[in-house]
Parts: C-alpha cells; sequence; structure tokens
C-alpha cells in the first residue's frame, strides 16, 4: 500500500507499569499518558520520535517469552529493533546501565552491526546501526 508512510507506534504486552516505564525511562523514553482505555494501555515516547504503547495485562506469573524461549514457535512479533548512529556507544551506555546484551554484538555481511537486550518482561529489543 501506498498510503503507508511510517509505524506510528510498537505495543508491549507488560505485567507492571510502574517497572516497565522504570526500564524504558533508562533508555531515554519519556511518559506521556497512562493508563488509559478499557485494555488499558500506558504510552511512552523517545525523543526521536519512536512511540511505545504499553499493554497493562500480561501474566504476572509466566517465567518465559512465549514467543522466544518456548520449543514451539507461535506466530507473532518476536522483537523490535531501534536504529542507533553508533552501537559501540549505545553498548557502553546499555552496559554502564547494568542491563544484560542477551545476544551479540553480531556483524552483518553489509557492515551493520548489532546486538540484544531483554527488557524487564523479556520483551527482545534489538539496537542496530547499518552497514
Amino acid at each position: 500500500m501506498k498510503e503507508i508512510i511510517g509505524i506510528n507506534h510498537i505495543g508491549i504486552r507488560v505485567s507492571n507499569l510502574e517497572s516497565a516505564r522504570a526500564f524504558y525511562e533508562q533508555l531515554g523514553f519519556i511518559f506521556l499518558m497512562g493508563p488509559i482505555g478499557p485494555e488499558p494501555v500506558a504510552i511512552m515516547e523517545h525523543p526521536s520520535g519512536v512511540n511505545i504503547n504499553f499493554i497493562l495485562n500480561a501474566d504476572t506469573e509466566l517465567e518465559e517469552n512465549i514467543l522466544m524461549d518456548v520449543t514451539e514457535k507461535y506466530p507473532g512479533y518476536t522483537h523490535m529493533a531501534l536504529d542507533v548512529d553508533n552501537i559501540q556507544s549505545a553498548q557502553d551506555s546499555i552496559e554502564n546501565l547494568g542491563i544484560h546484551i542477551t545476544e551479540g554484538p553480531i556483524t552483518l555481511p553489509d557492515g551493520g552491526v548489532m546486538f540484544f537486550i531483554r527488557d524487564q518482561d523479556k520483551n527482545v529489543i534489538e539496537f542496530h546501526q547499518k552497514g
């Protein structure tokens, strides 16, 4: 469809607004509003324009990310990838925050580099520098 001009927001199911907010604030996201609506939803946005909607109804008893950590592979979104202009600086920032890098850095054939972390609910976040 030629009418699509971008991504409006990313929806992430989380178990607790306060812990999600604290984690994503470390990455520079700013709390805008919420919870609102019947689901309910809270909204954060990064100065770069990346907008996240937290869907506040995850099962707090789950120990694993059902899309990434179980043998059966269910359909669904597995991660979000955030573009960065300096992968080493991003990695240093993540490490200085005490956030564990779960995979990478990985260098792609085109020279791109990426690494992965997980948020407080085990949702996967990729940091990606284009080659």
